[in-house]
């Protein structure tokens, strides 16, 4: 006979019970405010995995004193939805709480949506992805977001000492030395899931009732990264890597590069370091960005564990590399001016040209007259999109050539421009 982990047994049935969440859960706050009026409405719960989203709905289900039921969006059908559906037409309405609710597919929402807006089903939606990204604009439109926000570690601490105490815990068996428990908490990354069954964990290890730091770290093999790659979490530590990056930070890059490798997510990481190298390094050092797509081909050739070193690699050029943005806000201006009102080139640069005398038309075997030419069409003739950000010597070359050639101007002149420039014998 299987007991039931410490993380179910302590888990709260009520709001007063919930750790943290003081913005939700204090006298006067809105789920407070549901009960004292017994007055519920639909809700997304959003945060990080170990926060209490679901606890936090079936607490507000118990205080409220209304019957609820569960369902998975991943895993659940259309025929436990109208399951529930019939039951709450019977009852009268019902609570349901909703866990992955982002993976509702379109079927489900569309199948749900007309009791969500009849008030028959009260839903509270749990997930941990950003639902203003994550979550159809119909259901999202029909319910109040709140924010679970991670654990502090003295939300953890308190956990750990209502674990120890509680009869519904450890009622007073075990010790525990606080320097353990710290341990624990630090570990715990604002997981309490986590957090309790590292403590099980120790208490299991332990020769006696007495549960030293030696016995936790035991029992916790690796710290909790408290993300996979289809959560927010992951995608908040892949940006952590490019403005680290950006701000010239390799310590802060190794540190988020490393909280990923765990992800084994080679590919995610190529997109975004090839993304950063030609954004944010560009023409500053354009060798980073030869070598960014290099390292990340002998990456994939090696596999994880090893691919961590040619990144590595390129992660502490790329901080360190001067910056240039210039290129990615080049083509932005180039776009808007575009989207603010197109041009057509002009007659001379198109492929086929009608009506033009040859003397008129783009000469192919004059390339000392290239330069002179105007490329832009005539309304946008003075338009300089590209901006030299001479962060490096590469760049300050580019932009002297660059200041040559707009000190000399060009023109839509063709037969003036070819009559003035000699031809190169």
């Amino acid at each position: 006979m299987f007991n039931s982990t410490l993380a179910t047994q302590l888990r709260p049935a009520h709001l007063n019970e919930v750790l943290g969440q003081k913005h939700l859960v204090a006298p006067g706050a809105i789920l407070r405010q549901f009960v004292n009026k017994k007055h519920p409405m639909s809700i997304i719960l959003y945060g990080p995995p170990g926060c209490g989203k679901t606890t936090i709905a079936m607490a507000l289900a118990n205080d409220l004193g209304v019957p609820y039921r569960l369902f998975n969006a991943s895993t659940g059908n259309k025929k436990q939805m109208d399951q529930i559906i019939a039951e709450a037409k019977l009852s009268d309405g019902l609570f349901v709480i909703i866990d992955e609710v982002h993976r509702l597919n379109k079927d489900k929402q569309d199948h749900l949506l007309p009791h969500i807006e009849s008030g028959l089903l009260i839903i509270a939606g749990c997930t941990t992805a950003n639902p203003f990204h994550s979550i159809n604009p119909a259901i999202r439109s029909r319910c109040h977001i709140l924010e679970v926000k991670p654990l502090t570690d003295d939300d953890i601490m308190d956990g750990l000492h209502r674990a120890l105490i509680s009869e519904k815990g450890f009622d007073h068996v075990y010790e525990v030395d606080e320097d353990a428990l710290q341990y624990i908490t630090q570990q715990s990354a604002g997981d309490i899931r986590f957090a309790y069954n590292c403590l099980e964990l120790g208490t299991i290890i332990t020769e006696d009732k007495h549960v030293t730091i030696d016995d936790v770290k035991r029992a916790i093999t690796h710290a909790n990264a408290r993300y996979d790659k289809d959560e927010d979490q992951y995608y908040d530590t892949l940006s952590g890597l490019q403005k680290s990056i950006r701000g010239s930070d390799p310590n802060g890059a190794l540190y988020y590069f490393a909280k990923l490798i765990d992800a084994n997510d080679i590919e995610s990481l190529e997109r975004r370091l090839i993304t950063i190298a030609y954004e944010d390094i560009g023409l500053a050092n354009p060798n980073a960005c030869m070598r960014t797509v290099m390292a990340f081909q002998a990456a994939k050739t090696i596999g994880f564990p090893e691919a961590r070193i040619p990144i590595a690699n390129v992660i502490i050029e790329l901080a360190l590399s001067p910056k240039s943005r210039s290129a990615d806000e080049s083509i932005g201006r180039a776009m808007a001016s575009l989207e603010a009102s197109p041009h057509d080139a002009p007659s001379y640069l198109r492929l086929t040209p009608v009506g033009l005398s040859d003397e008129e038309r783009y000469d192919y075997d004059r390339p000392e007259l290239w330069e002179y030419i105007q490329y832009l069409p005539d309304d946008i003739r003075q338009e300089q999109f590209y901006i030299p950000q001479r962060t490096s010597q590469y760049e300050n070359m580019l932009a002297d050539n660059y200041m040559r050639i707009l000190k000399h101007g060009r023109t839509n002149n063709m037969p003036a421009l070819k009559k003035r420039i000699p031809r190169k014998k």
